[in-house]
């Protein structure tokens, strides 16, 4: 069995939503429901689809990117999971909003469709749950998939839903070592990859996808054509992120 990988692109548009529901999943970690008419046509059909959010400012917008955690076309109801930081726009914003307040979103712009895959080894940190959570959801029953998951706080620890044979790893670690690989590398080196071809998912800060990726390549051998990385966020740098191909 061979890994196909397909790039769909999707018709961009901009949409108006209003916030149905914000509920606490853990301390760190808020759930946000939005619903609208808007989402009449609305498509993610990829796990790590990405979505824009428009933050209204002095000046105008600022964007970030986030995971549609999921997504009811019978409800029209688009749910999105937010990491809390200390500070910044979308943090300000999600822990103010109310029912009622709306808010505008663009895309997603595509979706990567990853298929015939024997297994999978996911990793990430507290900017990736959502993604990873909605993968385990929607994998093939009976797909071996190890997650590897980095937290500042046992509190942050999440419950998945999965048909899949899932072996989850969590690693705590302080906020201050979030730039710190050593962690996540620990608990990938001390994880086996099944026989069969399989694919890795990463996304973290930009500097630890970077040294998990170099692991992955050149201590491991993983195919890159079966590996994605992505820094989900850059220290330093609001509303930043980095792809590595």
């Amino acid at each position: 069995m061979s890994i196909f990988i397909n790039r769909i692109r999707h018709d961009i548009k901009k949409r108006t939503l209003t916030v149905r529901e914000n509920q606490m999943l853990t301390p760190n970690m808020r759930r946000v429901v939005l619903s609208g008419g808007d989402l009449a046509n609305f498509v993610s059909i990829s796990p790590d689809d990405h979505i824009k959010l428009f933050f209204k400012t002095e000046n105008g917008f600022e964007l970030r990117d986030y995971t549609p955690r999921a997504f009811n076309k019978e409800t029209q109801e688009l749910v999105i999971d937010f990491a809390l930081h200390e500070n910044g726009i979308a943090t300000d914003w999600v822990r103010n909003a109310k029912s009622g307040d709306t808010i505008e979103i663009g895309g997603p712009r595509g979706s990567l469709i990853i298929e015939g895959a024997e297994w999978w080894v996911l990793i990430g940190d507290e900017t990736a749950i959502p993604a990873i959570a909605r993968r385990l959801e929607e994998l093939p029953k009976g797909t071996n998939v190890t997650a590897i998951i980095a937290v500042t706080n046992p509190d942050e620890r999440q419950e998945f839903k999965t048909n899949a044979n899932l072996k989850l790893k969590w690693t705590i670690r302080p906020e201050s070592e979030k730039t710190n690989p050593d962690e996540l590398l620990f608990a990938l080196e001390n994880t086996n990859f099944p026989e069969g071809e399989g694919y890795v998912w990463v996304a973290c800060e930009a500097h630890v996808t970077r040294k998990i990726r170099e692991y992955l390549l050149t201590t491991r051998n993983h195919p890159p054509k079966n590996l994605k990385a992505s820094g989900y966020w850059v220290k330093g740098q609001m509303g930043a992120h980095e792809k590595f191909e």
